[in-house]
């Protein structure tokens, strides 16, 4: 009896280190496992719109340019992998990862519903930008948007474009209502080449967008649309949380779980209530450089909307850039090139830096 109750105390003693264990982010290291000189490491949390949110801060050069990355989603938040897919831009960016508020580490129970909204996101992130040149004596900042996050990096463009330095959106949203569209009928097609006749039957059920029951429609057909291969190909994100929540030193346990909580809490609270915006309609012209990084095989946001966008915005610099190996997920899947990417348009805009 005494054996098992010692065995059962260790068990909750060890569950509630893996759960509480403090998290952290590596520092960056040379290949003689030495820190490198003048760069920065670091996990924190701050104060933004008066609630704790948390943000990581990586780069080999702490005087290199700021890019402020901003997830998707809303609720699909990116620090418990971040790192595996930067490592190339952090020896010439200093990165920014942000949890939104309501998302991942930055969830909480106490969070009033009321503040979950865009506007309150939006007034977020230039809070956050302050910060950031405050913190680093900058004037401005790259922002790179990612889905949900490119609505958030439009908007602050145009609200507060003299605090950024140039603006590149990855599977940039354009329009809701056409996006889904183009969405539906993909899979629609797909399942039809097949002959898949219980996709066909659950797509011709929800029916064409706007979708009757929002939520339960549209999950629905991402499902199918993830089997098809016009949302993630060869980085599925949802495993690399996973393996970043059990694994990684930037996320514990508990942070998973906040995770899983904060990502539907963020839909039911944010995603079904923000203005449903045509991009098109909205903003064509820019006083920042935009830059738009599009996968070919992408019909979550599909890219021939993004490539319609792109066609008729003004803006003092802007390029359009296919990735022909990826979906959704361009800066995942092709991240080298990515990389090298954000360092061609450095070079286009460093007089504005």
């Amino acid at each position: 009896m005494i054996l098992k109750h010692k065995k059962k105390v260790i068990f909750i003693v060890v569950f509630i280190i893996i759960i509480f264990f403090p998290t952290f982010t590596p520092k960056i290291r040379d290949d003689n496992n030495k820190v490198v000189e003048n760069s920065i490491a670091e996990l924190s949390t701050i104060k933004l719109g008066d609630i704790d949110q948390s943000i990581m801060i990586r780069g080999n050069d702490i005087d290199n340019p700021i890019i402020l990355f901003l997830h998707g989603g809303p609720g699909y938040s990116f620090i418990s992998y971040a790192r595996k897919f930067q490592s190339h831009l952090e020896e010439n960016f200093v990165v920014v990862n942000w949890d939104q508020r309501g998302s991942g580490k930055s969830y909480s129970f106490f969070i009033d519903s009321d503040t979950m909204t865009q506007e309150q996101l939006e007034n977020d992130t230039i809070e956050l930008i302050d910060y950031l040149c405050d913190r680093f004596n900058r004037e401005k900042v790259y922002i790179v948007g990612h889905s949900w996050g490119t609505v958030l990096g439009i908007e602050t463009i145009q609200n507060v474009p003299e605090k950024v330095i140039a603006y590149v959106g990855i599977g940039q949203v354009v329009d809701d209502v056409d996006g889904e569209k183009l969405s539906y009928k993909y899979v629609l097609e797909k399942a039809t080449e097949e002959q898949n006749e219980k996709a066909l039957t659950e797509l011709e059920g929800i029916g064409e967008p706007p979708y009757k029951d929002s939520r339960k429609d549209t999950f629905a057909q991402r499902k199918w649309l993830k089997k098809y291969g016009g949302f993630e190909l060869e980085v599925i994100t949802l495993n690399e949380i996973i393996k970043g929540s059990l694994f990684t030193p930037e996320y514990s346990w508990r942070d998973g779980v906040k995770f899983l909580i904060g990502n539907l809490y963020s839909i039911d609270t944010l995603f079904m209530n923000r203005e449903k915006a045509d991009f098109r309609e909205k903003y064509t012209s820019f006083e920042v450089p935009v830059y738009f990084c599009a996968g070919r095989q992408d019909y979550n946001t599909p890219s021939i909307l993004v490539e319609e966008y792109y066609n008729i915005l003004e803006a003092p610099k802007k390029n359009f850039y296919w990735f022909e190996e990826s979906a959704h997920e361009p800066h995942l899947v092709e991240e080298e090139k990515f990389s090298n990417i954000m360092l061609e348009i450095y070079e286009e805009t460093r007089d504005n830096y």
